[in-house]
Formats: structure tokens, C-alpha cells, sequence
């Protein structure tokens, strides 16, 4: 029972508590740090009370009822019965059971016991250490490796069922996955980025200045591939306070220079190079150095959080949306699949294009009308509008609506 209770023991749970001044649980990660001294005491004293309970019952058995084979036998068989569901199987499932409830309060009499049987574990140990040497075999190694790897810290997070509140659970599962997803899959697309152009008339950049959304603008001349740096719009609205006349220059002089991501960089080390840095905002570029996107630390951390900043107006927001009465739900096509995936609990493939509008043109092959539709992981897609060589919006059907109005039409 206590072997047993002491393998099937909790770790982490026992360094929790010992941390928290247990004593038992710190006897307790003693022990388990001799693994090999702990199952010599166990395993000499079971065997030596096994055998001394067979001898013993055999020798009542003879001086009560004769030097007899049957007699011998019957004993023998009923101690081995005995000794099995009493002294192995029971203890066993119990310590396997109830491991800390078992292994802290016996450790306190473990911990002595090996010091006094320390001779004689000794000289076993010398002969199954040769035994081991003879086979080669590297005694504890792969016991004292306790570290775990991320699917196993995963697999810990979700099966912490009630001990780990959900939000916490959410937040812990998002950050094992940062290093699967990269920055392309949580950037602001290109068409979407609030960029400002200084080769624009003065009066226009103003305007724009007055009416923007973000605290800091991505600025370029003329085309959106040739950046001039970031601007921090507080300070430009500074300088539109100043009577004297403003030209381009006054803007140039507030820039601070670009950072620029590879697209392909994974989020966890975008964060770490973030921190690095100290960066908030990148633009991401392809292996030609053209303008992908645009990615902020807020985008990383509402990757692993959960939304808490709005950058634009309710109405604006491309990316509040969810299923309406009918199974039905109107999207634009530059939505993300992994936000409709998440959002809508759909299973688009996320290995190819990013958008809805990517992945159509993909399966499609072409531009397509409007008014057509298409089924993809085994969700109805509608083609509502499009306009300028690109979807612009469709419809989604539910899955479940779907089939139900199949089972409806075969009735």
C-alpha cells in the first residue's frame, strides 16, 4: 500500500504543500528523491513478513492436524490466498486510491525505518545495482526526469475540471497555443489598416488626424509599401494647436521608425520581442518586403485574454458577430476564419488563406457572382456582394439548420 501510494502520488501537489510548510509533505518528496531505497525497505520487510507468515501458519497447520502433504498443502494455498487479496491487492488499490491521504502520514515512519534498515538496504542494493550494471540498465534516470512538456501541461490545465475557474483555464489553454499560431493570423489585414499618406494635401491629413481611431497611425507616401515611420497621434494633435502654418515636415519630424515582423513569426516570440524591444506595434511584411498587415501587443494579449480594447465604434466593428434566430449570420468577407471558427464554433481549414474572402476564391478558383453558395466543412456559405475583384459579404447557414431542413424536405 504505501509503494503504491507513494508512486501515484501528486508532485506537484506535494511541492504546493510543502511550500506551504508541511512536513509531511516535504518528508514525503524525500522519500520519493530514493525511490530505489524506498521499494528495498518495502520489498525486503513484505517479503520477509510474507514468508514468515507462510512458515508460521504451516506450523500450526502440522502440530494441529498432523505432518500430512494435504494439510501442508491447505495451508500453504489458504496464507497465499490470504496474503493476496489482505496484504496485495486490497492495500494496493487503496494506496492507489487515496495516494496523499496514505503517503503523507506514512512517511513520518518511513523516513526513520530507512535510517535504521540503511545496512541492510545497502547490501541488497549492492547486488541489484551489479544486476543492473549487467544489463545495462540506468537505475532512476527516467524517474528523476519529472519535467513535462507542453501537451502535458495542456492535458494537466484541462483536466483540472472544477479546481481551475474557467476564465483562468481559457487563458492558460490560449497561451499553449501562441506558438502554433503566427502574426499573420492575428495582424490587421492590409485593407484594413487606418494608415495616414503624406503626400496628401495638409488640410487632409488634419482632418484625418482629428477623426482616427488609434493612438498611433502607420505613415506612408503615396503607396502604402513605402513607409515613412509611426506617428503618435497625441503629439500631432499637439501640433495642430500651433498657429503657424504646418506643412508635411512638422509630421515627418514626429516620426519614430517602422519595426517590421517576417509574417511567418510565431506570436509567442512576436511577444518576446515585443518585450525586447520595447515595441507595441509591428508591421509585418512578406519575403518580398511587401506590407502584409499591421500587429499590436493588445492584439497579443487579446489573443490569450480575451477582448478588452475597442479601437473602433460598436456599429464598426467587423468582428461582433454570432448565429441570429434562423441559424443564419451575415459576414464581411475580410473576417478571419479563426475568429469565425472560435466565434461561430465552425471548423474551416486554417492552413491555407486567412479570410473567408481568401479561402472562397481558393475553392472557387475564380470571382464569382453573387447569389452563389457553396458547402465547406459542411457549412452552407451564400456569396451576398461583391465588388472590386473581392467578396465583400456573405451568409452562413448553421449546420444544424442545414440538416434539419433536409430531414423536413425527406418527411
Amino acid at each position: 500500500m504505501t509503494e503504491t501510494a507513494l508512486m501515484a502520488a501528486n508532485r506537484h501537489r506535494l511541492r504546493h504543500l510543502a511550500k506551504r510548510g508541511s512536513r509531511r509533505a516535504a518528508t514525503t518528496l524525500w522519500l520519493l528523491d530514493r525511490t530505489d531505497k524506498v521499494l528495498s525497505l518495502v520489498l525486503i520487510a513484505n517479503t520477509l513478513i510474507n514468508a514468515l507468515a507462510t512458515a508460521l501458519v504451516t506450523a500450526i497447520a502440522i502440530s494441529t492436524f498432523g505432518n500430512h502433504e494435504r494439510v501442508i498443502t491447505v495451508a500453504t494455498a489458504a496464507v497465499a490466498f490470504l496474503l493476496i487479496v489482505f496484504a496485495e491487492i486490497s492495500p494496493k488499490v487503496i494506496g492507489a486510491t487515496y495516494p496523499e491521504r496514505i503517503a503523507l502520514p506514512t512517511s513520518l515512519i518511513l523516513k526513520p525505518l530507512m535510517t535504521l534498515a540503511k545496512p541492510v538496504i545497502w547490501f541488497v542494493n549492492l547486488f541489484v545495482s551489479g544486476l543492473l550494471k549487467v544489463l545495462r540498465i540506468e537505475a532512476g534516470s527516467s524517474a528523476r526526469d519529472h519535467r513535462l512538456s507542453p501537451e502535458e501541461l495542456r492535458s494537466m490545465v484541462l483536466e483540472g475540471g472544477n479546481f481551475i475557474p474557467k476564465k483562468h483555464k481559457s487563458i492558460l489553454l490560449n497561451l499553449f497555443d501562441l506558438e502554433k499560431i503566427s502574426v499573420e493570423d492575428v495582424m490587421t489585414p492590409r485593407a484594413q489598416i487606418e494608415a495616414l499618406n503624406l503626400s496628401v494635401p495638409v488640410e487632409e491629413i488634419k482632418q484625418q488626424l482629428t477623426t482616427c481611431y488609434h493612438n498611433k497611425l502607420l505613415v506612408h507616401e503615396g503607396e502604402i509599401n513605402q513607409i515613412a515611420g509611426i506617428l503618435h497621434v497625441r503629439k500631432a494633435v499637439a501640433l495642430l494647436n500651433q498657429e503657424e502654418e504646418l506643412t508635411v515636415e512638422h509630421f515627418r519630424e514626429l516620426l519614430t521608425p517602422p519595426y517590421f515582423i517576417p509574417e511567418d513569426t510565431d506570436v509567442f516570440t512576436q511577444l518576446q520581442y515585443f518585450q525586447e524591444n520595447h515595441e507595441r506595434l509591428g508591421i509585418i511584411v512578406d519575403e518580398y518586403g511587401e506590407v502584409q498587415g499591421l500587429v499590436t501587443l493588445d492584439d497579443i494579449i487579446e489573443e490569450m485574454v480575451g477582448e478588452f480594447t475597442t479601437s473602433m465604434p460598436g456599429a464598426a466593428r467587423a468582428d461582433m458577430f454570432g448565429w441570429d434566430d434562423k441559424g443564419e449570420c451575415l459576414l464581411e468577407g475580410i473576417t478571419t476564419l479563426r475568429d469565425i471558427n472560435k466565434r461561430l464554433g465552425l471548423h474551416f481549414p486554417l492552413d491555407g488563406p486567412k479570410t473567408l474572402n481568401g479561402l472562397l476564391l481558393e475553392w472557387l478558383q475564380d470571382i464569382p457572382e453573387a447569389n452563389v453558395s457553396l458547402k465547406i466543412a459542411n457549412c452552407i456559405i451564400e456569396i451576398v456582394q461583391v465588388q472590386n475583384q473581392a467578396i465583400k459579404v456573405v451568409k452562413l447557414i448553421h449546420p444544424q439548420t442545414t440538416e434539419s431542413a433536409l430531414a423536413k424536405n425527406v418527411t
